[in-house]
């Protein structure tokens, strides 16, 4: 769970008590471990008389979270997207949408770019976009975007050469036309 910028963040690394670059093994030890202790079952076996203790079924509710986004390797690569985003306490000269990006075919990725204030350019490739968990499909002369879970997602995109940062908001729904982007 994400708290907010200048708060204490408990991210779901936390929760599992793994470190953010702990294998699938570690993270799933951890998880088993975690969930033992906190499961409903357990608790009222060891308070027979009295109902479980709420923060301790948030704390159950809380692990499995966190195990279903850091099991699964596109929402864990989108957790961690960011997660980085928000320790780097980004803010985004503007909010873009797939609409307003260039698109350039390279052969081996299709790039998205926006030119910056400063002449330079906010830019992102498919196989950057594929490591963060989204998905960029093309369909003859028409290209979108996928989120891993269907739903409105956000990718900050820095600039080339100045400290400004644009946001790409990503909607699945949104289709553009290569034709009309190609510089």
């Amino acid at each position: 769970m994400l708290l907010g910028v200048k708060a204490i963040v408990e991210t779901h690394y936390n929760i599992l008590s793994v470190k953010e670059d702990a294998s699938y093994e570690e993270i799933r030890t951890s998880y088993r471990s975690a969930i033992l202790n906190s499961h409903p079952d357990k608790l009222q076996k060891t308070s027979e008389t009295s109902d479980p203790d709420q923060e301790l079924r948030e704390r159950f509710l809380k692990v499995q979270r966190a195990w279903e986004v850091l099991s699964n390797l596109r929402l864990r690569a989108v957790y961690d997207s960011e997660l980085r985003d928000l320790r780097q306490d980004a803010v985004a000269a503007d909010d873009i949408s797939l609409e307003d990006m260039m698109v350039e075919d390279s052969g081996d990725a299709l790039e998205l770019f926006y030119q910056c204030r400063c002449g330079d350019y906010f830019s992102v490739d498919s196989l950057e976009l594929g490591k963060m968990g989204y998905v960029l499909l093309r369909e003859g002369n028409k290209i979108s975007l996928q989120t891993p879970d269907a739903s409105l997602a956000s990718v900050v995109l820095p600039c080339g050469s100045c400290s400004l940062k644009i946001r790409l908001l990503i909607n699945s729904d949104i289709f553009i036309s290569i034709d009309d982007s190609l510089a």
